[in-house]
């Protein structure tokens, strides 16, 4: 890392990113080097039927904790730090007129008031709404989903009405990190657009689809508690950081404050803008394919176009004025961090993988290259045995949350060899779902020529050459490893004037790495076949 004067040129920013099990926040300059990085774990709390919950005040102790440290290792004084920005995961926080939290669970436990976004305990809700077919649902692919907010709300008044009347306000999570720096209570379009059905298309909330599903109390007090006041990413909040938000990040008060970006989002802004060799930039020729605990996939267009199971059309969600399809799969990483602990030698491994210093995915990955001579080859490696993944249900294009994994050709093999044959078969179920995504959009006229990926279970090469083999398309890696909260950055350097626009910021600031280019023939007819058994198995498991 590099080390600064006090006296540097304001012309830094940070972007901090909550993820499900931590906070980050990155320290940048304007051409997008990220010079700093710090990162603090987030206590989750999980409980039976796949409940889990979160603490508001604990993930701002652990965004604190970060931005301190960033500022400190850099060396800078505040004066040279010009803007901050959050994205986070779209998990729902609760608190009351004092902003103070409130419990989200029979448990009572108010410090518990976040309801994590993977949370599914609102599945019977989702379900009645999609049962009434109301018109905002065109523009959520036609299903809600129980990770989306109206539904958890729903909940929340069913069986916790103490809370739900009690409350004054339900944020989104990257809302309520902006609230709690600037003291705004205006939301991003991002994040009401994607979860809450807002239509940023037409500037409003849907009154009759509240009543509709039973939540008429909100349209009554002016949706004062989920969203008066809308603003678009990268817009610069009432006076910036308060003074009590700045004492504790260590920051100046009066520090530009970005409305924010849902964690997929940001990556996206911090990959697909970037300019191409002939000197382009063209993100709606870019899926971008954000691949951590899950994985989201992001596609924008100049029309809306409505695909069956994908999320949106979402109106200028993302990239101002154009259109956001939004899809992806609820378990990714965590999926193939699940699927190899259930292997007899998965103990083994994780011992020699801690011995090597190395997170087990990685050493399996290094394991499996051992025994290929170029990265394509690891197909082999799959051998029969095919993973259909989805042990949190399919987001895309099935939209059924009820979907569950599916494994089939093993034999009574224990060996690691034989994990390494499980672990790859993951991997290449994920690619399939990422596939069928692709071929969905493209039948209703949403092509794409290349796949950014980015994501932390998404930087391994072997992964990236996998996903090209199994989708047919180009991928490419944003040179930034942390496009994620580059892309949050960004929004900060717009917000204090840096950047006159987001284009202006993603076209300056990032750019393409890497390139992943899809197999010779034999390869892709393999990965043909294999996706074919993929879709059978999912068939399959929709009739049983």
């Amino acid at each position: 890392m590099r080390n600064h004067v006090h006296d540097a040129p304001a012309n830094y920013v940070i972007g901090v990113d909550v993820g499900t099990g931590s906070a980050r926040a990155g320290l940048f300059d304007l051409q997008g080097n990220m010079l700093h990085v710090a990162k603090h774990e987030i206590t989750t709390f999980q409980d039976v039927d796949a409940r889990y919950e979160q603490s508001s005040d604990n993930i701002w102790q652990a965004i604190c904790a970060c931005v301190k440290s960033v500022v400190s290792a850099s060396k800078l004084s505040a004066d040279a730090i010009v803007g901050l920005s959050f994205d986070a995961t779209c998990s729902l926080v609760v608190v009351d007129e004092s902003f103070a939290p409130l419990p989200v669970g029979e448990h009572n436990i108010a410090e518990r008031n976040v309801i994590v976004w993977m949370d599914q305990r609102a599945t019977d809700q989702a379900h009645d709404i999609n049962a009434l077919g109301h018109s905002v649902l065109n523009y959520v692919g036609n299903r809600i989903s129980p990770e989306m907010q109206t539904p958890k709300l729903l909940w929340l008044k069913k069986y916790l009405p103490e809370t739900y009347h009690k409350a004054a306000h339900f944020f989104d999570l990257t809302d309520y990190l902006t609230f709690r720096a600037s003291g705004s209570l205006a939301r991003s379009i991002c994040t009401l657009v994607c979860k809450w059905t807002y239509l940023a298309h037409e500037s409003r909330w849907d009154a009759s689809y509240f009543e509709a599903i039973g939540l008429e109390d909100l349209s009554h007090t002016q949706f004062s508690k989920i969203g008066s006041e809308v603003v678009s990413p990268g817009t610069s909040l009432a006076q910036g950081l308060t003074d009590s938000a700045a004492m504790q990040l260590g920051l100046n008060a009066g520090t530009a404050v970005a409305a924010g970006l849902i964690d997929a989002h940001a990556g996206a802004i911090g990959s697909v803008g970037a300019l191409t060799e002939d000197g382009i930039s063209a993100p709606s020729e870019c899926m971008a394919y954000v691949f951590g605990t899950s994985a989201c996939t992001l596609t924008t267009s100049s029309n809306a176009i409505k695909v069956p199971g994908v999320w949106g059309p979402y109106f200028s969600a993302m990239l101002p004025e154009m259109w956001l399809n939004e899809a992806g799969q609820s378990a990714a990483g965590a999926a193939i961090d699940h699927l190899v602990m259930m292997h007899p030698s998965s103990a083994e491994a994780q011992q020699l993988a801690k011995e090597a210093k190395l997170p087990l995915s990685v050493w399996l990955s290094n394991r499996a290259k051992s025994n290929i001579h170029n990265l394509s080859e690891a197909i082999n490696l799959a051998k029969g045995v095919h993973v259909v993944p989805e042990f949190l249900g399919n987001r895309a294009p099935f939209a059924d949350p009820k979907a569950r994994a599916i494994i089939a050709g093993l034999n009574m093999d224990k060996s690691i060899d034989s994990l390494v044959t499980l672990y790859i078969a993951g991997i290449c179920g994920l690619a399939y779902g990422l596939r069928q995504i692709i071929e969905a959009q493209a039948e209703q006229g949403l092509t794409i020529s290349r796949v950014i990926i980015s994501g932390g279970a998404g930087q391994d090469p072997l992964v990236r050459q996998l996903i090209s083999d199994a989708t047919g398309k180009e991928v490419i890696a944003p040179s930034s490893d942390e496009p994620v909260m580059l892309g949050t950055a960004m929004l900060a350097a717009v917000a204090a004037g840096r950047y006159s626009n987001l284009e202006s910021a993603m076209k300056a600031m990032s750019s393409f790495g890497k390139k992943y280019l899809p197999a010779e023939t034999d390869i892709c007819k393999q990965h043909d076949a294999r996706f074919l058994a993929f879709c059978r198995l999912q068939s399959v498991a929709r009739e049983l």
